[in-house]
Order: structure tokens, then C-alpha cells, then sequence
């Protein structure tokens, strides 16, 4: 490593390409953090375009707008770009900027194969989305694509699909080897594991999960192209396959996949609530072995997705207790957060709002959980929208807040530029209030049985429906704001100082950068006391 401390005015033979090849050829982490965030940006707005269809088609009863086949090819595909194209690469792009500032890098550790990683995700999700555009139309299975819907009486174009699949899990499985080897081998000196940030802990962990789990997934989506295209029968009873060997194989990656989707905002919020809460974050070392416990748990309890299958007693037992326990660490967790804000002197700027809201609304996502994993219950609520509320309350104020929350809280450092505090608090008043008005109700409308993935629906259904249809426009418009708002903060505002929030500076190598930070991060490595 290079002794020579670099000034400002020497920097600038080093600076980025101009044009599209920087792009193109980057190989700066700022770049490609910048580059998955904006690409998950425009899947969310394509996904949710998607969720507006079939809201717009669920705001009354009867067969409105679309035919019924479009709207499953919608809710797939919803799903699908959602899991596959938001909430993941947004979080490996936060990841891309924050981990080597974090931990005191100059860069990632494999550059080239950064670049890699990412560009394999335009071509993925163009394959996903180019089917929708041919005469079969898109995959139209559900986004877990349970055989035999998915082989034997799927479209043709289930084959570009797993194709789709593929790329997307290379690309993981790349952006986490890379993840890894940066975390493990690039630490300033005097970083131990145990003085990490948490961000870097929870992607540490992640990215082991997606290396555990990304092979599983292509073996399934490799096992569907042989049944379909090479006369075999994994999944085909008739040939002496299982299609309940696909569920358990689908959930075996599955599981774990959403705790990938949860991880990291777990690091993001705790980092956001001690520098607003103005005090370390209470109970270190519990939230990494929390972490890690729920990282471990996660292999456990994947067949909770399935109860209603005819699993045997002793199965069902096992993993209705095993989904019971991985509740005991998130649960210390939320705990932590409440006892860190406890006597703190909070002040609520944006990234604060949402980081709270985030630890409320996970909760009752978590509760509701616990509730789907009493397994008499679950016959009972199993396949209805109770399910959606569920893992939606995880998903949208959990995930998706903490990517929000992480935005607000970093983009002033990236930009060198303050973010409109006014339109921040605006964006989270209208997404926190339409967030709950769109999926509150889905979890009455479920315990009284209305089953999901239907275009249409009982009367009774109908004015919860309504709220919640009403509900997610306003929270898909309200985004449009937020898109204003970064782009505001990107072209112009007031001057961020270097520690941007006060009292930073305690809180992590990256609040002792320039705002914005010069493009090679740490050219001399800082000293950890």
C-alpha cells in the first residue's frame, strides 16, 4: 500500500472516464454502488407499475381490466423483479459505497468482477421482461413457480426464464465472493471483527448466505429445463417424480433468501439510530450474534412455507418450533434498537423517521409471522392474503425502508450536497400512512379467507380491497417524489460538511471522508484505535 498522501489537486489524472465508458468499463465501487442503485430504482418503478395493474384490476370485484391470465403474469413478474430487482441489488449497491469506506479500503477487492456482477443484471431482468412482450407471454406461475404449473403447463417462454434465473444468481454469487474477500482482507489495521460496523457485519453474513443458497436455486430452475425440455421427472409424478420435491428444494433456497432481502437493513437502521439516538448502539455484540444466529436458523425452517402439503406430524412440529425460535434473536434485535434510542437525544430527521417506522412496522410484519407459523393456524390462513400482508409488511416498511432510510442518511455524503429535508419528510409521511392503509387491511381480508393470486374476488372482499387499491397508488406516486428528491440532491442544494450529521464522526470511518468522498476512498489506510 502507498505511503503518499494524495491531495485534491493531484487527484485529477485519476478521476473517473468521461462519457459512457466510465460507465461502461468502471471499476470503482462508487460507480457501481451508483450504478445498482439507480438500476434498482428504475425495476422499482417497473415492478411497481406491475403492482399497480393488479391493484388497479383487485379495486373491484368482477373481472375489471385485464384478462386473468395478464394478471398472473403480472403478480410473477411483480414478484419477481421485486425480490430479484430491487431489493437486492439496491442493497449490494449500498453496499458497493459504504463497505470500503466503512472499513477503511481503498476499493473493493476484486474490481473487474465488480463490474462484472453488475452488468449481468441488465441482461437478466431484459430477458424476464422481453417475455412478457412475445406471443406466449411471461411467466405466469407465481414468483416461487411451484411445479408442475412451472413445467408441464407453463409457457414456452418458462425456458427464457430460467435462463433469467441463472444470470441473476451468478451475478449474486460473484457480488458476494467479492464482498467477502473485501471484508475479510482489506480492514484498516486495528479493525477487528468485533469493532466492524454493523452494515459490514450484516453483508458479511448475507453474502455467506447467498453463496450457501444461489447453487440450490439454479439446481431447481436446472431441474425444471431437464422436465420440460429432456423427458425427465423430477418433479412429474407420473414419471416418479415429486412436485413436493420442488417446494422443498424452492424453500431450501427460499427461506434464507428472505432474510438476504432483511439483513442488511438491519445493519443500515442500527447504524441511522445511534448517530440520531446520539449514543452507541446498545448491546454490540448480541446484534452480531443475533445475526449470525438468524444466518444459521434460516437453513432450519424452510418448510414452514408448506404445511398444508401432508408433511408428517413430527416434520411439521419440527419446523413449526424451529420458525418459533429464529423469532428469539430478530426479537433481541428490535429490542436493542428500542434500548438504543432509550434516553437518547433523539432528534427525527428523515433517515430517523424511517429507520423508527422501520423497527414498528417490521414488528408487526415479524408478529404476524409468528402467527403463520402455528401450523393449525396456518391451514387456516395458508394462501390467503393474510400471507401478503405478512411478508409485504417485511418486505415494503422493512426491506425497502431500510434501503430508504439508507439512501437519506448516506446521499449527503456522496453528493457533497443536503438532501431537502422538508420533501424528505413529506416522502415519508405519504409512504409511511399509504403503506398501511394498502396493506393493513389484507390481513383481515385474509383471516376471513379471501385467497390470494385471484383476479377477482367474493363481495364481502370489497371494501377493504378498495382502501387497499386506493393505498398503493398514493404509495407508488409518493415515490415519484422521492426520485425528485435524489435528483435534486444530486444537481443542487446547500454544501454537506464532512461529518454531515452532528456528531458523526463516532460513528464510522466514512464520516471522516471529504462530502463527497475523493474517487479512490482511503489511499493510505487509516489507523483503528
Amino acid at each position: 500500500m502507498s505511503t503518499i498522501v494524495e491531495t485534491h489537486k493531484d487527484h485529477g489524472h485519476h478521476g473517473p472516464a468521461k462519457g459512457l465508458t466510465r460507465w461502461l468499463f468502471t471499476t470503482n465501487h462508487k460507480d457501481i454502488g451508483t450504478l445498482y442503485l439507480w438500476f434498482s430504482f428504475l425495476m422499482l418503478f417497473i415492478g411497481g407499475s406491475m403492482a399497480m395493474v393488479i391493484r388497479a384490476e383487485l379495486f373491484q370485484p368482477g373481472l375489471q381490466i385485464i384478462e386473468p391470465e395478464f394478471f398472473n403474469q403480472m403478480t410473477t413478474n411483480h414478484g419477481l423483479i421485486m425480490v430479484f430487482g430491487v431489493i437486492m441489488p439496491a442493497f449490494v449497491g449500498l453496499a458497493n459505497w459504504m463497505i470500503p469506506m466503512q472499513i477503511g479500503a481503498p476499493d473493493m477487492a476484486l474490481p473487474r468482477l465488480n463490474n462484472l456482477s453488475f452488468w449481468l443484471l441488465p441482461m437478466a431482468f431484459g430477458i424476464l421482461i422481453s417475455t412478457l412482450f412475445m406471443e406466449a407471454g411471461g411467466p405466469n406461475f407465481g414468483w416461487t413457480f411451484y411445479a408442475p404449473l412451472s413445467t408441464t403447463y407453463a409457457p414456452e417462454t418458462v425456458t427464457f426464464f430460467i435462463f433469467s434465473v441463472h444470470v441473476m444468481g451468478a451475478s449474486s454469487i460473484l457480488g458476494s465472493i467479492n464482498i467477502i474477500t473485501t471484508i475479510l482482507n482489506m480492514r484498516a489495521p486495528g479493525m477487528t471483527l468485533m469493532k466492524m460496523p454493523l452494515f459490514v457485519w450484516s453483508w458479511l453474513i448475507t453474502a455467506y448466505l447467498l453463496i450457501a443458497v444461489m447453487p440450490v436455486l439454479a439446481g431447481a430452475v436446472t431441474m425444471m429445463l431437464m422436465d420440460i425440455h429432456f423427458g425427465t421427472s423430477f418433479f412429474n409424478a407420473a414419471g416418479g417424480g415429486d412436485p413436493v420435491l420442488f417446494q422443498h428444494v424452492f424453500w431450501f433456497f427460499g427461506h434464507p433468501e428472505v432474510y438476504i432481502m432483511i439483513l442488511p437493513a438491519f445493519g443500515i437502521t442500527s447504524h441511522i439510530l445511534e448517530t440520531f439516538s446520539r449514543k452507541p448502539i446498545f448491546g454490540y455484540t448480541s446484534m452480531v450474534y443475533a445475526l449470525t444466529s438468524i444466518a444459521i436458523l434460516s437453513f432450519v425452517v424452510w418448510a414452514h412455507h408448506m404445511f398444508t402439503v401432508g408433511m408428517p406430524l413430527a416434520g411439521e412440529l419440527f419446523f413449526m418450533y424451529s420458525t418459533m425460535l429464529i423469532a428469539i434473536p430478530t426479537g433481541v434485535k428490535v429490542f436493542n434498537w428500542v434500548a438504543t434510542m432509550f434516553k437518547g437525544s433523539m432528534t427525527f430527521e428523515t433517515p430517523m423517521l424511517f429507520a423508527i417506522s422501520f423497527v414498528g412496522l417490521f414488528t408487526i410484519g415479524g408478529f404476524s409471522g409468528l402467527m403463520l407459523a402455528i401450523v393449525p393456524a396456518d391451514f387456516q390462513y395458508h394462501d390467503t392474503y393474510f400471507v401478503v400482508a405478512h411478508f409485504h409488511y417485511v418486505l415494503v416498511p422493512g426491506a425497502l425502508f431500510g434501503i430508504i432510510s439508507g439512501v437519506y442518511y448516506w446521499i449527503p455524503k456522496w453528493t457533497g450536497i443536503m438532501y431537502d429535508e422538508l420533501l424528505g419528510k413529506v416522502h415519508f409521511w405519504l409512504s409511511f400512512i399509504s403503506v398501511n392503509v394498502t396493506f393493513f387491511p389484507m390481513h383481515f381480508v385474509g383471516l376471513a379467507g379471501m385467497p390470494r393470486r385471484y383476479p377477482d374476488y367474493a363481495l364481502q372482499f370489497a371494501d377493504f380491497n378498495m382502501l387497499a387499491s386506493v393505498g398503493s397508488f398514493v404509495f407508488g406516486f409518493s415515490q415519484l417524489l422521492f426520485l425528485f428528491i435524489v435528483v435534486k440532491a444530486i444537481r443542487s442544494g446547500k454544501k454537506a460538511k464532512s461529518e454531515v450529521w452532528e456528531g458523526a464522526e463516532n460513528w464510522g470511518l466514512e464520516w471522516t471522508l471529504d462530502s463527497p468522498p475523493p474517487y479512490h476512498t482511503f489511499t493510505v489506510q487509516p489507523e483503528i484505535k
